[in-house]
């Protein structure tokens, strides 16, 4: 069955359809609230939440195709992510600080695969994750970051660069850690 006649089915009220559906964007939504939601179980409670808003709200939506779907759906989970940081007061915008600049060796990323760049990303403090998720995963402006987090659109540059910073002094450790192993 294609995802055409999956939404026309969630919108007259399948529960089949609707199990379809999130079974097929579980995985990708999981991973999605995991980069904003630090803690597992409040990852799957976001999640949950949102795909309880995408069929609750599925009525409105008309199918464009399934990157329009999935766009949706994220959307939706990226909303529902930063208002449970809003309402669990942790999303808290780090304050300003020098921060020191590492020379970063290029063959560093080469050693790491996607699972220990998200590490990476998750051990960000919230305020610089959320910002760095917006920017550099999903594509956001500066001015779109803002108005969602309702910060300065300075803030949110000054966030991207110190979560940069930052994980590129964890990057560093991590490369001093592969050196120091390889040697012994």
């Amino acid at each position: 069955m294609n995802q055409q006649q999956l939404i026309k089915e969630c919108k007259e009220g399948s529960a089949a359809a609707q199990k379809w559906l999130f079974d097929h964007f579980a995985d990708k939504m999981i991973m999605v609230c995991g980069r904003y939601v630090k803690q597992e179980t409040d990852a799957e409670e976001v999640m949950l939440d949102g795909f309880f808003k995408f069929f609750k709200s599925i009525s409105s939506f008309q199918y464009q195709g399934e990157a329009a779907l999935f766009s949706w759906i994220k959307k939706i989970m990226i909303n529902e992510c930063l208002m449970f940081l809003r309402n669990k007061n942790a999303f808290v915008i780090t304050a300003e600080s020098t921060a020191e600049h590492l020379p970063l060796q290029a063959d560093i990323l080469d050693k790491l695969n996607a699972d220990e760049i998200y590490k990476l990303i998750v051990q960000l403090p919230v305020g610089y994750r959320t910002v760095f998720n917006l920017f550099a995963i999903e594509g956001m402006g500066h001015k779109e970051i803002a108005q969602l987090m309702g910060i300065a659109e300075g803030t949110s540059k000054s966030q991207l660069n110190k979560a940069r910073q930052y994980l590129q002094k964890m990057l560093t450790q991590k490369n001093n850690d592969y050196v120091n192993r390889k040697a012994n």
